[in-house]
């Protein structure tokens, strides 16, 4: 097979959105372990105190990741991410209002590999979150494990990004003035292994968690399709039962992190690299379900709900596939 080569002649503006996903994609995959091997490095040298004081103020706001976290507008409104946006690029798409006066939980599907349409949507204003969504703030749900790496954790709160914990979770919804929106990869790290080109397998069936943390609090739910997020990548194969499949269950058990042994194109060639395909993203935030509070929930309530939610999910999916070159015959398998 012969290798496809960028061209020399491309345009300031792509390589600029190429240099943002670049960015993007060591963040995810790197600039933890970065982050972690400065911070050990430094209490080796000369710069020491730096090291200390930081694991001083580390010690002090420690709990910050599960109390709403400490969000920048300065990053949040970088040009980096209109870059990164144009370089799929990026669409969020309403189809009803959410009342800034109520609280939400708003359940992202697919994962993908890299959660790129929920980064983009609901951690930077590229998109046009505000603007749509007038006196809402989003909260994109992290694995805690994340939060306790030196200097990283403060970049990922800065974006909005909070832990991934039911005490967090509750803190946002606490809120008795309402306009705050909990976003949850619900199939998480386990759905990302089956995350790839073609793919409209949803890990939902027994993810009841979401929905009791939304009766607890009366928060609505607020199912969200994410067209293209499985487009992004390819995947090893890795069929369930394979060798594989199976290092990587065991994996994610031991770490609560997947490891997808993902590819698609690199920065100067388009057969093989780190980096992910230029493909359209477009995701649809679907109506409300309007859930009542109730601190002992029953068994059966709590299903009834889940229930409901599976179906709308489905139907969102269904009225917007084919808008988005889905074939008519394609349907949504929950598992």
């Amino acid at each position: 097979m012969s290798i496809e080569f960028a061209p020399l002649a491309t345009p300031l503006e792509r390589r600029l959105q190429t240099a943002a996903v670049i960015q993007w994609v060591y963040s995810f995959l790197a600039l933890a372990q970065t982050c972690a091997a400065i911070f050990t490095f430094l209490l080796f040298t000369r710069f020491w105190v730096i090291s200390v004081l930081y694991g001083i103020w580390w010690l002090m706001d420690l709990d910050t990741p599960s109390k709403g976290g400490r969000r920048s507008q300065l990053l949040k409104k970088s040009v980096v991410w209109r870059y990164m946006r144009n370089y799929f690029p990026v669409s969020l798409i309403k189809t009803a209002d959410l009342n800034p006066n109520q609280n939400y939980i708003l359940g992202f599907h697919p994962h993908g590999v890299l959660v790129a349409g929920a980064f983009v949507n609901f951690c930077t204003e590229a998109t046009g979150f505000y603007e749509l969504y007038p006196g809402m703030t989003p909260y994109m749900l992290m694995l805690p494990l994340w939060f306790r790496v030196p200097f990283f954790r403060d970049y990922a709160m800065a974006g909005g990004l909070v832990s991934a914990d039911k005490e967090s979770a509750e803190y946002i919804l606490r809120s008795k003035n309402g306009g705050n929106a909990v976003v949850i990869a619900i199939g998480g790290a386990e759905e990302a292994l089956d995350a790839r080109p073609g793919a409209f397998t949803i890990l939902l069936k027994n993810r009841k968690g979401f929905v009791k943390l939304a009766v607890h609090h009366g928060a609505s739910l607020v199912p969200v399709f994410s067209f293209g997020e499985n487009e992004l990548f390819d995947q090893v194969e890795n069929p369930k039962g394979s060798f594989l499949r199976r290092t990587q269950e065991k994996l994610r058990k031991m770490m609560g992190v997947s490891l997808p042994l993902f590819h698609a194109r690199g920065v100067f060639q388009y057969n093989f690299g780190l980096l992910p395909y230029r493909r359209p993203i477009y995701t649809v935030v679907g109506k409300p379900i309007k859930v009542e509070q109730n601190q002992n929930p029953t068994d059966e309530e709590i299903d009834c709900i889940h229930k409901i939610y599976m179906e709308e999910l489905s139907k969102l999916f269904e009225e917007h596939k084919t808008q988005y070159n889905i074939p008519a015959d394609r349907h949504l398998e929950f598992v």
